[in-house]
């Protein structure tokens, strides 16, 4: 079977800088399945550009959700996955190099406690933070709290997103989902979001 030029670039990644990982300090974790993992703020990258050292590059996650790398500047990397920010790359160093063939690598995540988390606040159970992981929904992190207090106004509640630094609000039905499973109320959630839960008053 013929090796594409993105197999090849990323099997040389893995085997070559990416083999020293083994020897990181401890904070620094192992990269993983590219084709799952959403990025996030305060993550750590490492864009390896094939034949092309002097791009090559490690960057964090900016708390604007963007990277700064060789020839390109300002580049949104949270809410995408490692294959999608490669392709991302791959387009604005064209401009500047013949085929360039773009690889990024996961190096380290993220804390739980970061901006990449999920917050809880107003009228909850336990307001707390929830790490974010991809796929998680309104429905995980109220059940995660154990559920809405009877005093708590679910059918009011709003999701904060920032996005291209300006706050969303979004309105949440949390009471037709948590209490008449009305999926239809649920919805996924990005790494940052809030949500505020406000009281019921009698």
């Amino acid at each position: 079977m013929k090796m594409t030029k993105f197999a090849f670039a990323l099997a040389l990644a893995l085997s070559g800088p990416a083999a020293s990982f083994a020897q990181a300090p401890a904070q620094v974790a192992a990269p993983i399945d590219n084709s799952n993992y959403i990025i996030s703020t305060g993550d750590e990258l490492q864009i390896f550009v094939w034949k092309n050292p002097d791009l090559s590059t490690t960057t964090p996650v900016r708390p604007d959700g963007k990277i700064t790398a060789p020839l390109v500047q300002d580049v949104q990397a949270q809410g995408k996955t490692p294959i999608q920010l490669s392709a991302d790359l791959t387009t604005a160093l064209a401009t500047y190099i013949r085929d360039p063939m773009v690889t990024v690598v996961v190096r380290s995540f993220s804390a739980p406690g970061s901006e990449a988390a999920i917050r809880v606040i107003g009228t909850a159970m336990e307001p707390k933070t929830v790490p974010y992981r991809k796929g998680i929904t309104a429905l995980d992190v109220i059940i995660q709290l154990g559920g809405l207090p009877v005093y708590a106004s679910g059918n009011k509640a709003v999701m904060l997103r920032t996005e291209n630094g300006a706050v969303r609000s979004l309105p949440l039905r949390l009471n037709d989902l948590m209490k008449k499973g009305d999926l239809k109320a649920n919805v996924t959630l990005m790494p940052g979001d809030v949500i505020r839960i406000p009281e019921r008053f009698f």
